[in-house]
């Protein structure tokens, strides 16, 4: 019967221990959290946490595109245009750029399109259509300044 129990713990305790290894893609970046707040941060390879009570969250760190859907701008001359755009983008593979991508914006990936339309938007409209057309590196040096300073928090 002592032998029954034993067996019983040690397969228990061997579950419990299986079902909290968790392993990190070298793409991925993990963030664990304790009943509902940030513990620490997981790097490529095997990682434990507590089953039930620990977390974890895998964020993609390779860089990324996301197509802009196209949207009609007014350029300075009034005449329309309708643009569309690629946006690339990745996540810092840092701890702090990891931890604000989650926890300092809601929907990152979204965020940065509408950001970027938004921004594109108002670059466009501030250049005539023969301005646009042969303005691409400075549309797109503009984009990315703009990007940088709005999403740095993030």
């Amino acid at each position: 019967m002592a032998n029954l129990i034993y067996w019983i713990v040690g397969l228990a305790a061997v579950v419990i221990f299986l079902s909290g290894l968790r392993i990190v893609r070298p793409i991925e970046r993990g963030l664990v959290e304790r009943l509902g707040k940030y513990k620490k941060f997981a790097l490529p390879g095997f990682n434990w946490i507590i089953p039930v009570i620990d977390r974890m969250i895998k964020i993609n760190i390779t860089e990324r595109m996301v197509n802009a859907e196209p949207q009609e701008i007014i350029t300075k001359d009034k005449l329309n245009a309708r643009v569309d755009a690629q946006v690339y983008f990745k996540v810092k593979d840092n701890e702090q750029s990891v931890k604000d991508s989650q926890y300092h914006v809601f929907n990152y990936e979204s965020q940065i399109v509408n950001l970027a339309r938004t921004t594109l938007r108002n670059i466009i409209g501030t250049l005539s259509l023969n301005e646009a057309n042969s303005g691409r590196n400075k549309i797109n040096k503009e984009l990315m300044e703009t990007l940088m300073k709005e999403t740095k928090n993030w």
